[in-house]
């Protein structure tokens, strides 16, 4: 099949290139000139703007795959395609966008004449290798047409049509949602472990989960990469940031009146992990102060830095 890629970052630029080496003739378009020149150098059609990337699609319908940042940003470039675009032309957004704007942009983009399908898309750097989880919304009959695309991204049983408009980046919302906790249980596994006084080889006790244990995981297969490059992760600060898909599922969560401590307390630990020194810690060690004479640490030598009252 052909279509179009706007936006070549780290998962548009290996998308483009998964397609190419599938078979498909990919236009790639991106703001910056720069990932348009290395794509054509893996056997995408260059466009350096988005007139010239529809101008360059010559089957019917077009399709036209946005990769770019959720919010405004893909609010904009939708209206912009929308402008180059046919009745009948096909958009799939398979950013991170939440799915409440993904149900109201299908709702201006069916008014037009136009399809639009949301694609829930995972898979990060590797997916060029192993292929993308593809969640996807939006007409079935649109997505029939565009499956030879999703098929030749992901792995076997790896695509999915999940229902209307707004389902595929709901699925994949909550996807996000579940992860978080397992990134969490994780962290807080080794943590305790390499805090232990047992001097353990954490990269011994993670090639051995991932072999029988109930625990394994491609994430554990990820943690094994991490600790042969550094077992301490000394080089590595402890700031995690969060995409909004976290947010938006605890949101969710509460809308629907469905309890969901693990994901929510591992979005607050991705919060408080972006601290150099947190406030609320400060409150808990002056009370416990107040009630109880525990000792303080203090950022100034006072007393070899410890403050040591009476019990």
């Amino acid at each position: 099949m052909e279509l179009g890629i706007y936006g070549l970052g780290r998962m548009g630029a290996n998308m483009a290139l998964r397609l190419v080496q599938g078979g498909h003739r990919v236009v790639a378009s991106n703001r910056s000139p720069g990932p348009v020149d290395e794509a054509a150098k893996n056997g995408c059609v260059p466009a350096y703007t988005i007139e010239e990337m529809v101008s360059k699609l010559e089957a019917s319908p077009k399709i036209v795959w946005l990769m770019v940042p959720a919010g405004k940003v893909t609010d904009d470039t939708l209206d912009h395609v929308m402008t180059l675009l046919k009745p009948g032309d096909i958009i799939i957004d398979g950013g991170n966008s939440n799915f409440h704007d993904t149900e109201r942009r299908a709702e201006r983009v069916t008014a037009n004449g136009m399809h639009f399908m949301d694609c829930g898309t995972s898979g990060g750097i590797w997916g060029l290798k192993v292929g993308y989880s593809l969640m996807i919304g939006g007409e079935e009959e649109t997505y029939k047409h565009c499956e030879p695309i999703f098929k030749t991204l992901a792995p076997e049983n790896g695509y999915g049509y999940m229902g209307r408009s707004g389902a595929g980046h709901f699925v994949k919302m909550v996807h996000n949602g579940v992860e978080y906790g397992m990134l969490q249980a994780y962290g807080e596994g080794f943590e305790i472990l390499e805090k232990s006084n047992f001097d353990l080889d954490l990269l011994k006790v993670t090639q051995v989960w991932r072999n029988g244990s109930v625990v394994r995981s491609w994430l554990l297969d990820l943690a094994e990469l991490a600790f042969q490059k550094d077992q301490k992760l000394e080089s590595i600060r402890g700031y995690v940031d969060d995409s909004g898909e976290g947010r938006w599922t605890v949101q969710a969560a509460i809308d629907e009146d469905v309890p969901a401590p693990v994901i929510t307390l591992s979005l607050l630990a991705r919060f408080a992990s972006r601290q150099d020194e947190s406030f609320s810690a400060k409150v808990i060690a002056a009370l416990r102060n107040e009630f109880g004479g525990h000792a303080m640490t203090f950022e100034s030598g006072e007393r070899g830095g410890v403050r040591h009252v009476a019990e």
